[in-house]
């Protein structure tokens, strides 16, 4: 059989562009190809949870016009299917006089971005989360919390009922493009399409080199690794609590984040990761490992952010920093309230000049197009970014 369009990942990103596809082009053959058992079981079913309102993005750019359409779009998607989420608001706390300057620029950039924000001082903030202390804060009432795997779960049943096929543990070993189709071959058995979208998040640089693509770029697995608080302290919040990020690192800082299923988690950190799919922490996979030593990127990367990098090792290492970072803001926690559970991973992707790539990086050819890096906050803008994949690719239709 041929199908119209192949899409070779079970993840968010691409069950929502094999959803959008199935909606575009109305009779469509649709095919998603996945090589674990169910959706949405690596970056997107790792996550925070959290659908958020774009308040870090440059003003004007892609990043924050598709977190603002796809915050709206995903509460307006779990709302039409009966997801429950919350909008429960976001505090952003300055622990310092310095962190008070940064939020600052935070509360412009997200003014320039049409999102509500409100600036709180000290005793505002008490008021609102009596555990949590801080010089200021700025509220975001827009973030909220969603189960992402709720989600993937209603997309895939999207796909079925919208006349798409699914494969779950299906690999991808081999893909070969001719001129009128695409072959994916895995574990013996072989699959046609005209064309292939593939979203493979922490294998996506493999897919495409597998592919015959040129790459520029390695991904760099980072552990995000996270604590459960105690049952007995979970309601020791109500709203999200962030840190004033470092504007030099690409992540958010250890955060307080309630869940849709009542917990309460916190985290994540970011250390490098030894293994792509690896989230226990004991896990090693010496071909990950070897991939990004042998690439010169890491290595520029490494020597740029060694000092940070060595903080979050510490960090990781030793449970009585990682308490600290936290009591920064939040000093009612104690050590025996933070439960370790399983770790995230982000992909993320490293060019060779040893620069992150905070963008989205696409590597194409006539009949394919592999979505190589799809930036944070990808589940929460998964919905437009799938419209803006299947756009450009009806460009070439």
């Amino acid at each position: 059989m041929l199908y119209d369009y192949c899409v070779i990942g079970g993840g968010i990103v691409g069950l929502a562009v094999a959803r959008q596809l199935l909606e575009t082009h109305r009779g469509a053959g649709v095919l998603v190809l996945e090589k674990e058992d169910g959706p949405g079981r690596h970056q997107t079913g790792h996550n925070s949870g959290v659908i958020h309102a774009g308040v870090y993005y440059k003003p004007g750019s892609l990043k924050a016009e598709l977190c603002r359409a796809g915050a709206k779009a995903t509460k307006a998607y779990c709302t039409e299917k009966g997801i429950a989420f919350e909008t429960r608001g976001k505090l952003i706390v300055a622990s310092t006089a310095q962190e008070e300057i940064a939020m600052k620029a935070l509360h412009a950039n997200a003014r320039a971005n049409g999102i509500e924000i409100e600036a709180l001082d000290g005793a505002e903030l008490r008021a609102r989360e009596p555990a949590i202390r801080g010089v200021a804060a700025l509220l975001v009432p827009e973030t909220g919390i969603v189960d992402y795997k709720t989600v993937c779960n209603a997309m895939a049943d999207d796909i079925r009922r919208l006349g798409g096929t699914i494969y779950f543990g299906t690999t991808a070993d081999r893909i070969e493009e001719s001129q009128g189709e695409v072959t994916v071959t895995g574990r013996g058995v072989s699959f046609r399409a005209r064309y292939l979208v593939a979203c493979a998040g922490l294998q996506s640089d493999r897919l495409a080199r597998r592919a015959g693509l040129e790459v520029e770029h390695r991904i760099v697995p980072f552990r995000g690794e996270y604590y459960d608080v105690a049952p007995g302290k979970r309601g020791l919040v109500h709203h999200l609590i962030y840190p004033v990020p470092d504007p030099a690192l690409p992540f958010l800082g250890i955060h307080l984040t309630p869940t849709i299923g009542g917990r309460l988690t916190l985290g994540p950190n970011a250390v490098l990761g030894r293994a792509r799919e690896g989230y226990r922490r004991t896990a090693v996979s010496a071909r990950d490992v070897a991939d990004y030593a042998a690439f010169p990127g890491f290595w520029k990367l490494a020597t740029e952010n060694w000092r940070s990098g060595l903080s979050e090792f510490g960090n990781s290492i030793f449970k009585q920093r990682y308490l600290e970072a936290c009591r920064k803001y939040c000093p009612d926690l104690e050590l025996e309230d933070l439960v370790p559970v399983e770790a995230g991973i982000r992909a993320q992707a490293v060019m060779r000049d040893g620069s992150m790539v905070h963008d989205f990086l696409f590597v194409e050819s006539p009949r394919m197009l592999h979505v190589c890096n799809a930036p944070s906050p990808a589940a929460t803008s998964a919905i437009p970014i799938a419209r803006m994949i299947v756009e450009r690719l009806g460009e070439r239709a």
